[in-house]
């Protein structure tokens, strides 16, 4: 099994990376598209934060590398302002990785 790492990558109106007029509704169908996408790559998208109204979006995805999730990108046309990769960092995750003193 391939190893897998998180991503998240942005979108914001005012860098030209959302589209200017997208309603709740346009998501919808284009999710389905981006999915679609995702699974030819071999990415799962975890997340999709949107905030429609100021016009940004955080997607939370799981990838082999960046280059996949830029490669789902082009695949749609949708351009980003970033890409990064992350670690989880909730308290259960800090927990398990604090070494015993």
């Amino acid at each position: 099994m391939q190893t897998m790492r998180f991503y998240i990558d942005s979108h914001d109106r005012d860098t030209g990376t959302f589209p200017a007029q997208l309603s709740p509704e346009d998501f919808r169908g284009f999710y389905a598209l981006y999915e679609a996408a995702c699974a030819e790559e071999g990415v799962v998208p975890l997340r999709t934060h949107v905030g429609f109204e100021e016009g940004r979006a955080f997607c939370f995805n799981m990838a082999p590398d960046a280059e996949a999730v830029r490669r789902v990108h082009e695949k749609l046309g949708l351009p980003f302002d970033s890409i990064t990769e992350v670690t989880t960092a909730t308290p259960g995750d800090m927990f398990f990785r604090r070494s015993a003193a």
